[in-house]
């Protein structure tokens, strides 16, 4: 079984407004509500793709239930730890005008109290038919992020591959374990190792540092830029076609879930990058977070272009 783990998910309460206004009112044209968090929007998208998964992580008060049952109704399996204080509430704002600016205020949700932890490390141990977990996001309060670390060893006792995706200490932390994957961006990379990444190629060498530390395969989103992955002997650069982009939430966490569909179904590599890059590619063109269907991951894969950089220097 694969899972995902999200540590401090939220509801996205998303607005869309012609623009905003910041001396005057702001009238909301329209507005929803979705399950978000790293871990639940790869488990969204990977049970749109069909592939079986369960997100565990964090949630409490209403808006937790809120967010289980949102994810019951859409056909997520849910394994979650209830915790005493509340599951917090992130807000998007989304411009229709000019040039359609994007606005992200993320609440920093509830204190983890010991026992909870505790509570989510037992069942973390008692997982026992796992083949693969995704973890990602930001830490609740509460939790030092050494628990990624902690966690990543387990899983890989059990002898299940992890992907990490996070950022700041939390993939510095991560990455002492030794994952089979991570999946940062860009920026999320350079400050990994601690330097500027200015073209493709800077991109790479810094990927071939993060595996000599142990970790086995290194994938880097870029954006519209697509996505790169390199491993043992193997550097792939997937490059989407031009879309027009109306969201920016949840590009990265459809990237992973369309990686993983790739590993599900025993594909190479280079098909797992493509699968990853059009997931991603899709969601951006959808209103709201993680919405991509399988039928628009589909369409999207013809139009993938995976160049070979394996060979010569970087």
């Amino acid at each position: 079984m694969i899972y995902t783990l999200a540590l401090n998910p939220a509801i996205d309460r998303t607005m869309w407004v012609e623009r905003l206004d910041f001396h005057g009112t702001t009238r909301v044209a329209r507005e929803s509500r979705y399950p978000g968090g790293k871990g639940i929007d790869v488990s969204r998208v990977l049970t749109n793709l069909g592939v079986p998964n369960v997100a565990l992580g964090f949630v409490g008060g209403f808006v937790g239930e809120e967010l289980e049952c949102r994810l019951e109704y859409e056909g997520v399996q849910t394994d979650m730890v209830r915790v005493s204080g509340e599951t917090r509430t992130n807000i998007i704002v989304n411009e229709t005008a000019g040039e359609g600016r994007h606005l992200l205020l993320t609440a920093k949700g509830p204190k983890i109290d010991p026992y909870e932890l505790g509570s989510l490390f037992r069942k973390i141990e008692g997982l026992s038919e796992a083949t693969m977990m995704a973890i990602g996001g930001s830490l609740p309060r509460g939790v030092h992020p050494d628990a990624y670390r902690r966690i990543i060893t387990v899983m890989r006792r059990k002898g299940a591959i992890t992907l990490l995706d996070a950022d700041g200490e939390n993939l510095r932390t991560g990455v002492k374990a030794c994952p089979e994957y991570i999946k940062p961006n860009r920026r999320e990379m350079s400050e990994l190792v601690g330097r500027p990444l200015n073209d493709l190629y800077e991109v790479i060498r810094a990927a071939e540092q993060v595996r000599s530390m142990g970790v086995g395969t290194v994938l880097v989103s870029l954006g519209a830029d697509g996505m790169i992955a390199v491993a043992e002997g193997k550097r792939y650069h997937a490059i989407p076609p031009k879309v027009e982009k109306v969201n920016n939430v949840g590009l990265g966490d459809s990237a992973v879930a369309g990686f993983i569909y790739g590993l599900a179904n025993r594909l190479d590599l280079k098909d797992c990058l493509v699968y990853g890059t059009a997931a991603g590619t899709a969601t951006a063109t959808k209103l709201g977070t993680a919405r991509a269907t399988r039928e628009d991951i589909m369409a999207m894969v013809p139009s993938i272009v995976v160049k070979d950089l394996s060979e010569g220097d970087v």
